[in-house]
Formats: structure tokens, sequence, C-alpha cells
């Protein structure tokens, strides 16, 4: 009796290239098993190779006259009936599945499609906790295709696709599936999201935090205190360019400001005596500010004449004799001297000191940073903005606490509104603070070991690539490297991996590869995957919206699978915006304003003036309540 699941013999063997020739009775297309449709000849599809009581087990990565064994081109007695099979793994009958092979194939060992009991005994249940569903194998319908989150989470993984292969989609998908309540209560996600479009998809289990939020009480205050950063990411924010002199004796300021707070508010375990400049203690930054201002503009009224040969500063006095302004802090007041040509008693003299430091623009410019209501999330934190003594109505556990420790498993930092200019070094210092704390309490039930952590950097080709070497990079490469042994793991998503330093990209584990036309793009992942499966990603400019190719250590096999996308309502604000709408289209959740708009639709009345106020307040949402409010 024929086996239904014979595809052909062994005729080839190369390392872990085997080529297949198929056999006389095998009819290419669709063939059945049990009563399920496998598909055969199928560039993605699975094959096994019985050698007694091990199973090896490859995927086919060509098809046809190409795939022939070299010397046998020409006369071939089946014609171009060939596959050529990467071998990947193997196991005894389905079970104890593991990557690489102990031994080869021989000369016509018989080749096997691989049925879904022999794939369910390799992936194991779905049922396992250890393994979560993404979609199905795009070769069988019937059998899911399953990914291990131990591996996919703290071995890193990456999302790459171009524009419109629905990467966004595919990444909200995997995030509901990792922080499913019922499966996993304590998952623990925080997804860096640049463009501000994960809200929606996840709105029903992530709190997130915005730079500008709405009234509406959905979303949180995104606070990054300054005083968290170090001080080589604090300083080219706050100063910009500064030189080694200077950046010591401002180093030297905020140690001792540092030590003043700690004096009014102590920490645990802290003394003053081992503070240092990147200590996260609180400090004052307006009171650095009016410090520094002071030092390189003032002037000095000294008076020789008394016994104390005493100094003070020169303010410019009113007509009764007061100062007009000595300055102030937290308003960030600049005081007002006297010059030197200031005349007065005979022995009073009005002097410049001669021990500025040269940062007069510098200093000019943190007064405006500091004013600035775009930078309020970083200079003015709300309850984490210390006073001019230091003292902080919040400190950095609940800051923590509120990103990595609420009730909800996923964190969005919506970035959209933070300018660019300050974007990269924002977040290597984001990365660096969430890194520290998991890093230092790695032995704690609050950190990475016990409760590990995934990071989802989107638009990763911004600030990875090979020419930057700024504090994102910085900070990525570190985690890239050591985040698996404390519970840090990260998932790249980006649409140009060619862009991504491959040192980095290399690092990821698991790489979901979803349409990608560009060749450079390809060749980027096809030398950071572990597999050898060039024929295999030659498909990928050819794949649908949706279908991406899984390799790596969190999938048994590589495959090629149907991601499992949410319904509209669920996904990511990305979708391209419509020209021309059918009249059966439905707009639930495309705009969340209701209208989906589109050239042939009636046009709505104008309002140019919501267009503006939109604009002027930077947040595409907000504005649209306050209008209809009436304010």
């Amino acid at each position: 009796m024929r086996d239904a699941t014979f595809v052909g013999t062994v005729q080839d063997v190369s390392g872990a290239t085997v080529t297949v020739e198929l056999g006389p009775e095998t009819v290419t297309g669709l063939s059945f098993v049990n009563g399920e449709g496998y598909r055969v000849g199928q560039v993605g599809s699975f094959v096994r190779i019985p050698l007694g009581f091990i199973d090896l087990y490859g995927i086919v990565s060509q098809v046809g006259a190409g795939a022939a064994p070299s010397n046998d081109a020409k006369e071939q007695l089946y014609g171009n009936r060939w596959l050529r099979v990467q071998l990947v793994g193997e196991g005894r009958r389905g079970k104890n599945f593991q990557r690489g092979i102990s031994q080869h194939p021989t000369i016509d060992d018989r080749v096997h499609i691989v049925t879904e009991s022999d794939l369910r005994g390799i992936y194991g249940a779905i049922e396992d906790d250890e393994y979560v569903s993404i979609g199905h194998l795009a070769s069988a319908d019937s059998i899911p295709s399953l990914v291990n989150i131990n591996k996919l989470v703290t071995r890193h993984c990456a999302v790459v696709g171009t524009t419109g292969s629905g990467k966004s989609t595919t990444v909200a998908s995997l995030l509901t599936s990792l922080s499913d309540p019922n499966r996993y209560p304590s998952s623990r996600i925080l997804v860096l999201d640049i463009h501000g479009e994960y809200e929606r998809a996840l709105r029903d289990r992530a709190t997130v935090f915005k730079v500008e939020v709405a009234e509406d009480g959905h979303e949180s205050k995104l606070n990054i205190p300054y005083w968290a950063l170090s001080f080589d990411e604090l300083a080219p924010l706050a100063f910009g360019n500064i030189n080694d002199d200077q950046m010591t004796a401002i180093a030297d300021e905020i140690v001792r400001l540092k030590r003043q707070t700690l004096n009014v508010q102590p920490r645990t375990g802290l003394s003053v005596e081992n503070i240092t400049v990147d200590t996260p203690i609180p400090f004052s930054m307006h009171q650095l500010w009016l410090d520094l201002h002071k030092r390189e503009n003032r002037t000095i009224l000294k008076n020789p004449g008394t016994a104390s040969n005493t100094e003070q500063p020169a303010y410019a006095l009113n007509d009764a004799g007061n100062p007009i302004n000595a300055g102030d802090a937290m308003t960030v007041s600049a005081p007002i001297y006297r010059t030197v040509l200031t005349t007065g008693p005979t022995n009073e003299h009005v002097i410049y000191p001669s021990n500025t430091l040269g940062i007069k623009r510098q200093v000019s410019g943190l007064a405006s940073k500091l004013r600035d209501p775009k930078l309020n999330f970083l200079f003015n934190p709300g309850e984490y903005r210390p006073n001019v003594n230091g003292e902080v109505a919040k400190d950095l556990d609940s800051l923590i606490e509120s990103w990595i420790g609420g009730e909800k498993p996923v964190t969005i930092l919506n970035l959209s509104g933070i300018p660019t200019g300050i974007l990269n070094d924002l977040i290597g210092a984001l990365l660096r603070i969430l890194y520290d704390a998991i890093f230092w309490a790695r032995n704690l039930p609050e950190g990475g070991i016990s409760r590990p952590m995934l990071l989802v950097l989107e638009e990763a080709h911004t600030y990875l690539s090979k020419e930057n070497a700024g504090s994102a990079a910085v900070a990525i490469r570190k985690i890239a490297k050591e985040g698996r042994k404390y519970g840090v793991g990260m998932m790249l998503v980006s649409q140009r991996p060619s862009e991504i330093d491959s040192t980095i990209l290399s690092q990821c584990g698991t790489i979901f590869a979803m349409r990608l036309a560009n060749d450079s793009d390809r060749g980027h992942i096809t030398g950071a995957a572990s597999d050898n499966l060039k024929g295999l990603f030659e498909l990928l400019p050819v794949l649908r919206t949706g279908e991406a190719i899984v390799v790596g250590e969190a999938v048994a096999l590589p495959i090629r699978t149907i991601i499992t996308l949410p319904d509209r309502s669920g996904r990511p604000d990305s979708e391209d915006p419509r020209v021309a709408v059918s009249k059966d289209f439905n707009s639930n959740g495309f705009d969340g304003y209701g209208s989906p708009g589109g050239w042939n639709q009636v046009r709505d009345p104008a309002n140019y003036d919501v267009l503006v106020r939109h604009w002027r307040l930077q947040n595409p949402r907000y504005t649209h309540q306050v209008v209809e409010n009436g304010a």
C-alpha cells in the first residue's frame, strides 16, 4: 500500500543541505493525510527523514531543476522533480526535538511529509504555557505556529518588514498574546512608541504615558526626571558642548547639591561620603542654573575700607536702595547686577570676578530649557521636580513602579511629543535607567530574574544605525549582550534592518521577517539569522501582508506563517489613509471620530480653525475634545 506521506529519496548530501528526488508516484501540490491537506513541493514546507529511531527534520528551500545535483542536471530520469532541503534538527519519533543534527542521511533514504501529529510532537501542545500561538503555518491551516516565549523574550527578537507588510499589526498581535491575563498575569512589557501607534491596539491592557495627556484620564503624564540621568547623559541635554574643565566644574557643583539633598532628605544606606555625580539622587537643576549664572555674570562690590575687607554681590538697586532683582531659582529669574562703571563712595569698587567658567552661553541656554513647556517632562517633571533644597514629593521607586510595576501588563511610553533633537539621548537614558534598576534588583522579586521584562523598540533603525554612537545605541548594545542573564529581553521593530548595526541585530535569537523587497535588507537578515536558509529568505519579496518567515531559537523549526491579526479596532494607528472608500467600508475605529474620509465622499464643511489648534498644541486628539466642549 502506498504511503501517503512519502515524498522521495535522498540523492545528494552536502553538509546540512540534502537534495531529494521526488518519487514517480508523488504528485506535487495538495496531498491529504488522514483527512488533512498538506502542500508538497512548496518552498517553506517541512520534510522528515527517518534514520532508525531518529528522525531528521528539514525545510524545503528550493524546488525544480535548480535543486538538482550539478552533475545530474542534463540527465534526469524524472525531469525537474527535485527538492533542496536544509536540515535543521532531529528528534526521536517527533519527541525530544532538538536543533542541530548528530548524523546525516545517506543515498536512497526515504523522505516524508511532516504531518500535524509530527509537528505537535515537535512543538508541544499549545496548552503548554511555554508556547504561544501567533497564527498558523502557511502550508497547513490546521497547524498553529507556536513560539517559545522563554526564548523569544530573553534571547531577544526582531520584527522586520517593509512599510505595508503588516509589521506593526504583527507586533500588536504578538504583544496581545504575550500579555494574555489568563495565561500570563505577571507579564511585564514596556513599549517605546516613537509615533504613538500602539495606544489604540493595546488600550485594554496597557498603561499609556505621554508628554501631553488628554483630559479623559486614559493616559498618564510622562515624566523623565533629569536627576535620574547619569552626568554623561544629562550634560549634553542641559549644556550642549562644553570642554572637560567645564564639565569637571559643573560635576563638582552637582555633587555639592546632591550632598545638600541627602542632608535634608536622607536615603537609607547612603552617606554624603559615597555620593558621586552619577548617584540617582535628586538635586535642583534650577538652583544649579542660578549658582552658575551668578558665577558667570555677577559683579562684586568690594569695600577695602572695612576691617574684614568684605565682598558682596553688587546688585542693581532701586530708588529705595533695595536690589531690583536678586534672582529666583524656581522661576528662572536672573539677578540684575551693577556694571563696573557704577560709581559709589570712594572706598567702594565694583569688579568682575576672574574665576568664571566661560559658559555664559550654555547657562543662558539652560535657562531657556528650564522655561520651555515642551521640556517640562524632563526639567519640570511634576511631583519628581526637586525644590531648591533637592526635596521631592515622589522618588524613583514610584517612577519605576509606574513604568514596570503597574496593574496592567503593558506600559507604552509614547515618545511622539519629545523633540527629535533630544530623542536619541532620552531613549538611551530611559533604557539605561530601566536596565540599571533591573540589574541591581536582579535577586529581588521585582528584578528581572523572578519577573523578566520585554522592551519593545519601535523604529529601531532611527537610533541604531552603524554610524550612530549615541547613548541609545550604547544602552541597547549592553542589553543585547548582557540582558539575557538578568531577565531583560528586547524586541527590535524596523522597516530598514540594513541600517541597524549588525552587531546588535545578530544578538536577536529569533527573527520575524515579513515582506522585504530591498536586496540589502534581505542580505542583512540572512546574515543575522541563526539558520542557513538562504533559499527560504528569497521568498521575502513575495510574502503576503501579515505573512512572516520565523527563524531562530523561539521556534522548533523555521516556519512560514500567517500571523493571526486582531480585528480592526485592535490594530495600531499605522494604516494607510484611504483615497477612495468603498460604500460598505466599516469605519468603526478607523480614525477615532467616525468618518473614514476619502476623495469619493461628500465634502464636509471645512474648519481650519480646528486645524490650527491641533497644530499649535501638537496633539492630534486633545483639541478635538476641547473644541467639542466649546472651549
